[in-house]
């Protein structure tokens, strides 16, 4: 069955995506990326606070303290949105649970970047959404999202 990139699945589709498993998996995710949010505003405070005491903070480190809790609500969103049915929310989802940890962590490992407090905090950042990249995969929403063919 085709469907378009807004649709929602099938009536197959649809009871796998109202069991039980499937919504609690996307309420652990949903919850995950809410604690990423959090932990990503601590970090802005974090910088916030080190600045005001005198110490170096670079535009790099400010300019990422300010967007990861912005892209916390938009993924929040998204994963709303996969748990409502859609097919795409879900696959971007599941693809930025796994790329945003490599390239967040592996920038920061960059030696010059940043201080090492500060890639130790955004380590802890990453933490929740790595848990969202092994709930994407789970068997869970696996069975609601089956690969198309």
């Amino acid at each position: 069955m085709k469907t378009n990139e807004n649709s929602t699945h099938s009536t197959a589709g649809a009871a796998l995506l109202n069991d039980p498993r499937t919504q609690d998996a996307f309420t652990t995710a949903k919850n995950s990326i809410k604690i990423y949010g959090a932990l990503g505003a601590a970090a802005l405070l974090a910088v916030i606070v080190v600045a005001s005491t005198g110490h170096t903070v670079n535009t790099f480190m400010w300019v990422r303290a300010v967007l990861l809790p912005v892209i916390a609500v938009l993924i929040h969103r998204i994963t709303a949105s996969a748990a409502r049915g859609s097919r795409r929310a879900f696959e971007r989802v599941s693809t930025l649970a796994v790329i945003m940890p490599i390239t967040i962590i592996g920038v920061d490992l960059i030696p010059g970047v940043c201080p090492p407090w500060y890639v130790a905090m955004q380590v802890v950042c990453m933490l929740p959404v790595i848990g969202v990249a092994f709930i994407t995969r789970g068997s869970a929403l696996r069975a609601a999202f089956p690969k198309k063919r």
